[in-house]
């Protein structure tokens, strides 16, 4: 295979990516790797030093996937650390399309948890080849023995083969980099015909406008040069091509087959370079685009509202630019009576849904509102029309319901066997069918539900922690959709909707959540000069009932004494007073009772567990 001159000979490279569950150590490994490979100088090292983003530092988690260059041994070793949380699998996913080996990584104190086994699933489907290693090998309470044969009989391979290494102290680092330059292969191309490179990430940057990572699979690009997004057929000019190592570097010579790299345009519109796409050459364009991988599909939707309704255009621009950094973000705007206009949002799930809002807090400096988040119903009515439900709001109250569908997980819960009992408790609980059990060791085991998504996005992962003393991992994946028993409560304030308090819920918890709303909201709302009746409502029958006392002037501070008619006179013409006011009186719901009102217990912190 002839490269341009100077330009690295695919041979030498290695393209590589280290999938693990949450907490397993991928950060840190990937730290020790950048110092032991000499990227990074022990002057400018820091803890956690591919994490670029404050939130991801803070929490202890990684949440956008970095690709860095690192030269070990006369090749070319490009790595990229990925997330390992359940909402950022699609992250996972884009990294893998980019590489020919995959760093499995599992905790020796903890062993294998579900998304270790999801990543493995998708490492697996991409048909890498796959590096099992043990981390944390320092720890007190480690057991690489045992784990190893557990690592071994899922990959099929002999437990001395899984390697085992610490990150913190960076023993068996060295050996890592060596065997993935021994057994993983070299990326294969047509360094002759039309250049092809896939993009798998993208992110905006103020003063220079798009930033695009690319993995090159045919041909060469270069400075200079016009390019073609295939699937948009923009064309554009590269500014600047070069490496990250780990810091952004131009090369004048461009990127050849099987190397990883970044290219600015100039291009300020974020749609202009679609996650996924193929960058062709303009001149000698390839003919076929690269299998990308498949569009993340929302599993959760919210409402987000700024609480200055001036915000509403910056709230736009940002979840524009927050898009191209995030490709699983979807959005269209929405109306709410009680809360103005905003967007509805789609999210991969609940962290996904948290982190996205903090970053639009921090990074553009908005203050927002999100309402309860809810999933997609399919609603069937009897004269065979259907409904594709985002929001409550748009669930049909008049006309018959023949039918309501909802989107259901199968969902894989890996914990000690001695939590059998109660996972199975809190799985019926949430309308769970028990699919299946297996034993990964004697005391470790393996649990598949068909799990309603609706249940599983609230409280059921703090739940499932909280009676397995932490011990429990959840992983799950789309099902397609089962018929419910669905229906929707509407909270009314002096017998008006609340649009923003509505929420879809099935049957059995629909008295629960009524009665709920209605105290919170009670206590919430500040006293009105008249009284304020509280009702959740299915349909026309009210089903809670709370209320909120009129605040009561003393008209009688002004009698001293007299006649008990005067005083009645008095309470008679303030009683007219009340009911008057009550006909014409709006009740004002203060921005906070919704913040107070609508935030989730979803706990924040379920990223670090």
């Amino acid at each position: 295979m002839r490269t341009q001159p100077g330009q690295t000979d695919p041979a030498l490279i290695r393209n590589f990516c280290i999938i693990a569950h949450i907490d397993h150590g991928k950060s840190t490994l990937a730290d020790r790797m950048l110092q032991i490979t000499g990227v990074v100088d022990d002057r400018s090292m820091r803890a956690q030093y591919l994490d670029r983003m404050d939130i991801e530092r803070e929490r202890g988690i990684t949440i956008k996937s970095q690709a860095v260059r690192l030269p070990w041994d006369g090749h070319v070793l490009n790595m990229i650390d990925t997330p390992g949380h359940v909402d950022f699998t699609y992250e996972v996913s884009r990294s893998l399309q980019a590489c020919e080996g995959a760093v499995l990584l599992v905790d020796a104190a903890q062993g294998i948890e579900a998304q270790t086994l999801a990543n493995l699933y998708l490492a697996m489907n991409a048909d890498l080849h796959i590096i099992p290693v043990l981390n944390k090998i320092d720890l007190p309470a480690a057991q690489p023995e045992k784990f190893a044969e557990e690592l071994a009989g899922l990959i099929g391979c002999d437990p001395s083969d899984v390697l085992r290494v610490s990150g913190k102290t960076g023993e068996g680092v060295r050996e890592l980099l060596d065997h993935v330059v021994a057994s993983v292969p070299p990326p294969v191309g047509e360094a002759d015909s039309a250049a092809r490179a896939l993009i798998f990430d993208s992110v905006y940057d103020t003063y220079r406008g798009v930033v695009t990572y690319v993995r090159v699979f045919d041909g060469h690009l270069g400075r200079r040069e016009r390019i073609l997004m295939m699937s948009t057929g923009a064309t554009h000019e590269t500014l600047e091509i070069g490496v990250i190592s780990p810091e952004p570097k131009p090369s004048e010579l461009g990127l050849g087959v099987g190397e990883v790299g970044y290219l600015i345009t100039g291009v300020k519109d974020v749609r202009q370079s679609r996650v996924g796409d193929t960058v062709t050459s303009a001149v000698k364009a390839a003919r076929e685009m690269l299998a990308g991988y498949e569009h993340p599909k929302p599993m959760v939707f919210s409402g987000l509202y700024p609480i200055d309704g001036d915000e509403y255009p910056e709230l736009r621009e940002a979840l524009d630019k927050l898009q191209l950094n995030d490709a699983a973000l979807i959005y269209e705007p929405e109306t709410s009576a009680a809360l103005g206009f905003g967007f509805r949002v789609g999210f991969l799930g609940l962290l996904h849904m948290e982190i996205v809002r903090e970053r639009l807090e921090r990074e553009f400096g908005l203050s927002l509102i999100s309402t309860a988040p809810n999933v997609v119903y399919r609603v069937v009515m009897e004269d065979g029309t259907e409904l594709t439900v985002t929001n409550p709001s748009e669930f049909p109250t008049g006309g018959k319901i023949a039918q309501v569908f909802e989107p259901v997980t199968k969902s894989t819960i890996l914990a000690p066997a001695e939590f059998i009992g109660a996972i199975m408790e809190i799985c019926q609980g949430r309308r769970g069918q028990l699919q299946g059990m297996d034993y990964l060791s004697e005391d470790r085991v393996e649990i598949r539900y068909t799990l309603p998504l609706g249940e599983i996005i609230f409280d059921f992962f703090d739940q499932l922690k909280s009676r397995t003393r932490g011990y429990a991992s959840l992983d799950y994946e789309p099902a397609g959709e089962d018929e419910a028993d669905l229906v929707k409560v509407d909270i009314l304030l002096q017998g008006e909707p609340v649009d923003a308090f509505s929420a879809i819920v099935h049957k059995d918890k629909a008295y629960s959540y009524g009665v709920d709303m209605a105290k919170k909201l009670r206590e919430l709302i500040p006293r009105q000069q008249f009284e304020v009746p509280i009702q959740a409502a299915i349909g026309a029958r009210v089903i809670a009932r709370e209320n909120i006392r009129a605040i009561r002037k003393d008209v009688l501070a002004k009698c001293y004494g007299g006649d008990i008619s005067r005083k009645r006179k008095l309470l008679e013409k303030q009683k007219e007073g009340k009911k008057r006011m009550k006909m014409v009186g709006r009740v004002e719901v203060p921005q906070e009772a919704f913040v107070a009102a609508l935030s989730t217990d979803s706990s924040a912190d379920k990223s670090k567990k």
